[in-house]
């Protein structure tokens, strides 16, 4: 007797654990975890290699992926969650809590090392009173590496709520973040 073979699910179905009547429910929860996470996985399941820009809808919309999109997330694409989790926690791009109000990003590549990148991390952790992947005790900013911005002629780099800063000096770093923290202000004004 030969073994039982697996039989592949119908279009649309995704698996016994979801298919579109999950996703239907999903899109209309009160989660707005759920709810981003399900209309991201009905735009994109099914294209090829859908998970990630599933992942970066949900975080383009919330900021972060919280650990209420995976499961969702999961049935969409018929993926345990254990894989869609393993994918979040893989990619340093991706978040699990919200940035804080400004995303510094400090370049980390070769020649960003050789032209004083390090001088500047140490710097910037020191002013900021924070490490990379963390977000300052205010929430003001959260400091992330970033491996190349394309600015390698113009070493070292920053980008700083996705806007590029080249030839970057730790006093030229305190005056855009001086700024960016000045405008913040002005704006609750």
């Amino acid at each position: 007797m030969s073994p039982p073979q697996a039989t592949p699910n119908p279009p649309g179905s995704a698996g016994a654990r979801g298919g579109e009547s999950a996703l239907s429910a999903a899109r209309l929860s009160s989660m707005p975890a759920v709810k981003a996470a399900a209309q991201a996985a009905t735009q994109w399941r099914g294209q090829p290699g859908a998970l990630l820009p599933i992942l970066h809808d949900v975080q383009d919309q919330l900021g972060c992926i919280p650990a209420e999109a995976i499961p969702t997330i999961a049935e969409a694409l018929n993926l345990s969650r254990a894989e869609v989790h393993g994918v979040v926690s893989f990619y340093p791009h991706f978040r699990t809590e919200p940035a804080g109000r400004h995303v510094l990003e400090v370049c980390r590549a070769e020649s960003c090392q050789a032209m004083g990148a390090e001088h500047l991390a140490d710097h910037v952790r020191q002013t900021l009173g924070c490490d990379f992947h963390h977000t300052t005790s205010d929430g003001a900013v959260t400091l992330e590496p970033v491996y190349c911005l394309g600015l390698c002629g113009q070493s070292p780099a920053v980008m700083l709520d996705g806007k590029p800063h080249a030839r970057v000096t730790p006093d030229k770093l305190d005056r855009i973040l001086d700024r960016a923290m000045q405008h913040a202000q002005e704006a609750k004004a």
